[in-house]
């Protein structure tokens, strides 16, 4: 049996409640996430406290910034392992969730996450921003777009903001320290339609681990020249 006390607490700073079939689904997700790590490299936290904290509980912060009940489809780009993807679709089941990363072994192994945890609504593509970032069906078509992906803030807009819906928003994950990040995309924001609106920085509940959440609300249409071709955002960012 495993001490869900952590996560429930944490949940409890944020003002979220679990039922227990959700802690259920994290206590499985984790299970599997230290079962896969062993043959894959999915994360390097992997002590029980700490994929509670670092991992499950950040995902959430995302209500700090953000009412979640007002949303319905979101974009998790460069998910990795799921994160924040898979913790917020647990905790808001309402929640139309699209997970895309670019490496298959990955999308692979969220797709049976999403078979062990019995989730619906949501679905993995396998593939590069970039390119998606064109496609009809995937383009300003998201209330939100969030990214936990460590990338220039700047290159991160120019990959996110295509796909969000005009009045909807594009979320960042961050580390505490951010000023200089922020002042360099203010540009990229202009030029992909979106406008740094907010910053919440705090620390996870019970670390001393600090984030920075960083809002862009999307005030016009992308122009269709962005995103550029792939790998371009990273090695020149806008």
């Amino acid at each position: 049996m495993y001490q869900t006390e952590l996560l429930e607490k944490g949940c409890e700073a944020f003002h979220l409640s679990l039922s227990s079939r959700q802690i259920e689904q994290f206590m499985c997700y984790y299970e599997f996430l230290i079962e896969k790590n062993k043959v894959m490299n999915l994360t390097g936290i992997t002590e029980f406290n700490e994929v509670m904290q670092k991992h499950f509980i950040d995902s959430l912060s995302l209500v700090k910034i953000m009412d979640l009940q007002k949303t319905e489809t979101m974009l998790d780009l460069g998910t990795g392992a799921g994160f924040p993807g898979i913790p917020l679709k647990i905790a808001f089941p309402h929640l139309k969730i699209t997970l895309l990363d670019s490496l298959k072994k990955r999308i692979l192994f969220l797709n049976e996450v999403i078979e062990k945890l019995q989730l619906s609504g949501i679905e993995t593509v396998h593939g590069r921003a970039e390119d998606f970032a064109h496609r009809t069906e995937y383009r300003e078509q998201y209330d939100c777009c969030v990214s936990r992906a460590v990338a220039n803030l700047s290159s991160l807009c120019e990959y996110c903001i295509p796909f969000v819906k005009k009045g909807g928003c594009f979320v960042s994950y961050k580390a505490s320290d951010t000023e200089e990040e922020i002042a360099a995309a203010k540009k990229a924001c202009f030029l992909l339609g979106g406008k740094i609106t907010e910053k919440e920085t705090f620390f996870l509940p019970g670390t001393d681990m600090g984030r920075t959440l960083i809002k862009v609300q999307k005030v016009n249409t992308t122009p269709k020249q962005y995103p550029r071709k792939a790998g371009i955002p990273s090695k020149n960012p806008l």
